[in-house]
C-alpha cells in the first residue's frame, strides 16, 4: 500500500483500500503470504502477490455492497483477465522470476454484512491465462 496518496482518497477508494487491508489479513490467516500489494505496471495494476504453498498467487481483491450484478467474480471480465494476466507477466520478468513457477490467479471477494463485519469468498483459481 501507498503510505502517502498525492491526493485525498475519495470514499469509495477508502474503502477499497480498507477492504484490500482485510482480504491480506484474511489470507493471511489462511497460509497466504503476501509479497507485494498493488503492483502498478503499464498493464494495470495486482491488488495482492503472494505465495501459498509452492504457488505464486495474483489476487484480485472486489469489494462489492452485495451480491447484485452477480457478486465480485462476475465483474472479472476476459478484458480484466488479460490485463491481470499481462501485469503477472510483467511482475515475473521484472522480478526474474522463471515463468515456469506454479501461478495461480485468485479472486477474493469482500463485502460487509448486515452487521457491518467484513466477510470474504475466495475463489482459488478463478480463471486460467494462457501466454
Amino acid at each position: 500500500m501507498r503510505p502517502f496518496p498525492s491526493h485525498p482518497l475519495t470514499p469509495q477508494q477508502q474503502t477499497g483500500r480498507a477492504a484490500e487491508q482485510y482480504a491480506s489479513q484474511w489470507l493471511a490467516t489462511r497460509g497466504v503470504l503476501p509479497i507485494a500489494h498493488n503492483y502498478h505496471c503499464a498493464y494495470g495494476e495486482l491488488d495482492i502477490i503472494a505465495e501459498h504453498g509452492d504457488t505464486l498467487v495474483f489476487i484480485e481483491v472486489r469489494y462489492r455492497k452485495g451480491l447484485s450484478h452477480g457478486g465480485a467474480l462476475a465483474s472479472i471480465t476476459k478484458h480484466k483477465q488479460r490485463r491481470i494476466a499481462q501485469a503477472a507477466l510483467h511482475y515475473l520478468q521484472n522480478h526474474n522470476i522463471s515463468a515456469t513457477v506454479n501461478c495461480r490467479f485468485d479472486v477474493l471477494g469482500v463485502c460487509k454484512n448486515n452487521y457491518e463485519q467484513w466477510q470474504c469468498h475466495w475463489v482459488q483459481g478463478a480463471f486460467e491465462y494462457d501466454y
